[in-house]
């Protein structure tokens, strides 16, 4: 805590707002982006590498708030305060940090790969800075985002030689891993005999995002081998279409995650189940549908000049 009260004691409304803005990079919103930006106009590869350190992670970090159940720090020490934006995107357990995990994650994943220094200089300073401000915010302990940040980087050693050795022949082999581990978190959350005073905000997040999980790695792999048997998507476009591919595609895929949710969950009755199919469905629109226009926008602008 000692190091929570130092961080209280210099907040201020400008670095309050700093790192308000700061935390937003370790969020799920930008990982996704970030996936699917690499995915559809950089190298399928890295998108492949970026979405298995996501999912992995996602994975460890959910059976840890489960299994460890600690408090945040102003719940383990009420004289202790927050910045209270940040209270509403910090329910559940603390331990370890999820902002933490996704950011050196995503971030870390970028400076690995990318061969521009000022690129690779920003992620490694948002590998930084993005678990400094869960401290600054008063919402996670020093050890939360050590462990997040620390397992992240764990998962980007492993599992790299796994995505890049032997010109891709583990990926298939990853996915299969990566979907077994799923499934045993998803029978971990749903038959384990919890105690009664289990966070029930965190055990429904954990259930959700085991059927959300267990859904987009299948449609993963369909997309995986629809484009080593026949699509085999170009990433290369001239850069105003690549912006124009990212920009569509991206209400497409938010659209069909959107306009599913309903129908599919009045289909299912309301489990859980839905929710899998709806996130199937959705790595499909972003990993075969839409794909399916890439050839063209790699010719944008040929037949003109």
């Amino acid at each position: 805590m000692g190091i929570l009260y130092f961080l209280e004691s210099i907040r201020n409304p400008v670095l309050d707002a700093f790192f308000s803005f700061i935390t937003e990079f370790g969020g799920e919103t930008f990982f996704l982006g970030a996936a699917l930006f690499l995915y559809w106009c950089v190298d399928k590869r890295q998108g492949y590498y970026l979405m298995a350190v996501g999912f992995l992670g996602t994975l460890a970090n959910q059976f840890l708030k489960l299994t460890c159940r600690v408090p945040r720090p102003w719940v383990r020490d009420p004289n202790f305060t927050i910045v209270e934006s940040a209270r509403e995107g910090a329910s559940g357990y603390s331990f370890p940090s999820g902002h933490s995990q996704t950011s050196v994650g995503t971030f870390g994943v970028i400076a690995r790969e990318n061969r521009n220094k000022w690129v690779r200089s920003l992620a490694t300073a948002l590998c930084v800075l993005v678990p400094l401000s869960r401290m600054y915010l008063g919402v996670h302990f020093l050890s939360d985002v050590l462990v997040g940040s620390g397992m992240a980087l764990g998962f980007i050693a492993l599992l790299r030689p796994v995505v890049y050795g032997k010109d891709g022949k583990y990926i298939p082999a990853m996915f299969g891993v990566m979907v077994l581990l799923a499934l045993l978190f998803l029978a971990y959350t749903e038959l384990w005999p919890f105690p009664a005073d289990i966070d029930p905000h965190n055990l429904e997040s954990a259930v959700k995002n085991s059927y959300t999980l267990l859904g987009s790695l299948l449609g993963m792999i369909a997309a995986y081998y629809a484009d080593q048997r026949w699509l085999r998507f170009p990433t290369e476009a001239p850069q105003n279409a690549q912006a124009v591919k990212v920009a569509v595609g991206a209400m497409l895929v938010l659209g069909v995650k959107a306009g599913l949710k309903a129908p599919l969950e009045a289909l299912f009755g309301g489990h859980m189940v839905s929710r899998a199919v709806r996130y199937f469905l959705v790595v499909i629109v972003a990993g075969v549908i839409w794909p399916m226009t890439f050839r063209w926008f790699a010719g944008w602008g040929k037949k003109e000049r």
